[in-house]
């Protein structure tokens, strides 16, 4: 099984090796524990594979000179199989007339394995993946082939595939794992997401669930699994290719860290009218206000996101939200109707979960709404209404932008509801929107002075375990920090709720355990500040993080982080960028591998 891996293919008129590789770089966030490239070289399909990350097979590539106009390539995150060579992609049939990539999970390739094996095939792996490439041996031709073997296979798939019989064409399948086509100058791509191509071409195509495509240098066709031929619409995307580099950064991560003022800019550009004192949403301008309560489905960060989204769309459009794993939403009978808005929120937008639970809401009735950073992706597709975050391409595995742009639209949001339910005047709302703008240049005076906190983490470092506490606006907070430091740290870190840790969690500590304590200034300061002072009495160190000066913290605490002072309801967008800074220290000094953690992915594209 392959739930996370990427795939790329380049048929065009230039050598096609230098693609894929640069390809495989480029989503090598989508896993890292094997990769392998095929190439269809006169007449004859030449495959390499390698154990490891993309650097192994590039050394191993280095020194070989392939003319080959047509290939595929795989970076691999095993599931089923250990990660070896014999495991990697790309796998071929038994006459090697036939080559595939695959990036999903095939459910009933046990059944066809042993009717395959009965058959006389040879397998040379432990993937499910290979059934697929034997499966398609036969009489016919490739479209016909593939039309036959979808008929077969169960599960979740996005495949490339190269033909000895039909050279310089490859072929791409997709059922509910991403495909999407690159569509350049004499040359086109085949990628499971944008980053992989958008060095050479913005323009794309995103396939739908059961599509082929087949691709030439110079064209491109789409069929139904019936083979009926679709007319299909070529997206231009605005993300600029240097943003997918790391420009000087150390790690993607950080990049990503230090670009937060400028993508939080771009969150709100448009968004904002101060003259009038209103949120402009254009996006969902037409959308029915008829609803009469939300839940919101995530994963991950994302869902992080929505507990904040929670708590500001009751405070200001005065609706009832529920927040639910996407993952436990879809397996229940949830209670949503006509009269419910279900938020999904993504950054990829082919988050499997997240968009099963989308799905599942559609059928029961509800209205739909997507928050998310990627154009033309499957969620956005499946919404009837659709906020972009605007965040521009995230590389590193580790979500950090993101989360700020989606806690930003979902502020703007509940602002924009409030309003339009007459809940929320302009004379509240304008304060709230000019502080809004003002949110960038508070973020980049934190990370101006991010040495401070690089110091904490040299401190802090060798500590195994970490308690991450917030209340209100800080609690979804708690569980992002401590979320990001077990991500890249592989430390223990848990994030809480502070009113809960008198209910059990407050046995763990001792001298050996760090809690990061996020003060607030609302109504529960007084009881954070009682959850300091029962953490000091049990010896345990504290980091606060405190809005402008607090001397009361101050001497309580180990150490205190001080961001810039202002609206409490504004503080999660600026209190979030010291913890992903901390995490990222933290990891950096155990030398952890941050921008590709052990055992992770950037998107979960299957369950």
């Amino acid at each position: 099984m392959n739930r996370l891996c990427g795939i790329i293919g380049y048929v065009g008129e230039s050598p096609a090796l230098p693609f894929l590789l640069q390809g495989l770089k480029r989503l090598e966030y989508r896993g890292y524990d094997s990769s392998g490239v095929a190439l269809l070289e006169k007449g004859d399909i030449f495959t390499f594979r390698k154990k490891g990350k993309i650097t192994e097979l590039e050394k191993d590539l280095n020194e070989k000179k392939f003319t080959a106009t047509c290939g595929i390539g795989h970076t691999r995150w095993a599931t089923h199989g250990i990660p070896s060579e014999r495991n990697a992609h790309p796998h071929v049939d038994c006459q090697r007339n036939i080559a595939l990539v695959h990036n999903g999970i095939i459910e009933n390739y046990r059944q066809l394995r042993e009717k395959l094996e009965k058959e006389g095939h040879q397998f040379s792996s432990e993937t499910d993946s290979e059934v697929i490439v034997h499966l398609l041996e036969g009489e016919g031709s490739p479209l016909q082939r593939i039309l036959e073997v979808v008929k077969k296979i169960q599960g979740s798939y996005a495949l490339a595939i190269l033909f000895k019989k039909e050279p310089g064409v490859i072929y791409g399948v997709r059922k509910s794992s991403p495909l999407i086509l690159g569509v350049g100058n004499k040359n086109n791509f085949l990628a499971s997401d944008i980053p992989a191509f958008l060095e050479y071409t913005r323009s794309t195509v995103f396939l739908e669930d059961e599509e082929i495509v087949r691709i030439t240098p110079e064209e491109w066709e789409v069929f139904d699994f019936a083979g009926v031929k679709k007319e299909k619409e070529i997206f231009s995307i605005p993300w600029d290719p240097v943003s997918a580099e790391k420009g000087g950064f150390k790690h993607f991560m950080l990049k990503e860290i230090y670009e937060q003022p400028q993508v939080l800019e771009d969150t709100l550009a448009g968004r904002i009218n101060l003259l009038k004192g209103e949120v402009v949403l254009e996006e969902i301008e037409n959308l029915p206000l008829s609803f009469s309560r939300v839940t919101i489905v995530a994963c991950g960060t994302a869902y992080h996101a929505g507990l904040l989204g929670k708590i500001y769309l009751e405070k200001f459009a005065r609706l009832p939200v529920e927040v639910d794993y996407a993952s436990e939403f879809r397996y229940r009978d949830p209670l949503v109707d006509e009269n419910t808005l279900v938020v999904g929120i993504s950054q990829s937008g082919e988050t499997a979960d997240t968009l099963a639970a989308i799905d599942l809401a559609c059928h029961k009735g509800a209205q739909l709404l997507s928050i998310c950073n990627v154009m033309g992706s499957s969620l956005t597709r499946l919404s009837q209404n659709v906020i972009y975050t605007r965040a521009g391409v995230e590389i590193g595995v580790a979500s950090t932008k993101a989360f700020l742009c989606q806690e930003a639209v979902l502020l703007l949001l509940a602002l924009y509801l409030g309003e339009k339910r007459g809940v929320i005047s302009q004379r509240e709302l304008l304060p709230l929107l000019q502080e809004m703008t003002t949110i960038p240049r508070h973020i980049r005076s934190i990370l101006e002075n991010s040495d401070f906190i690089h110091q904490l983490a040299r401190e802090f470092y060798l500590f195994r375990d970490f308690l991450y506490l917030g209340r209100g606006f800080f609690y979804p907070l708690a569980l992002e920090g401590a979320l990001k430091l077990k991500e890249i740290s592989y430390l223990r870190a848990e994030g809480l709720s502070a009113g809960e840790m008198k209910h059990g969690p407050i046995a763990l500590i001792d001298p050996d355990v760090v809690s990061l304590v996020l003060v607030g200034k609302g109504v529960n300061r007084s009881k954070i500040i009682g959850n300091i002072e029962e953490i000091k009495a049990r010896q345990g160190k504290i980091i606060a993080l405190v809005s402008g000066k607090d001397r009361e913290v101050e001497d309580k605490a180990d150490r205190v982080i001080s961001i810039p002072d202002g609206e409490e309801t504004l503080s999660p967008l600026v209190a979030i960028v010291p913890l992903q800074l901390f995490a990222y220290y933290v990891a950096l000094e155990r030398g952890c591998d941050i921008d590709q953690p052990r055992n992770l992915a950037k998107s979960v594209t299957v369950e």
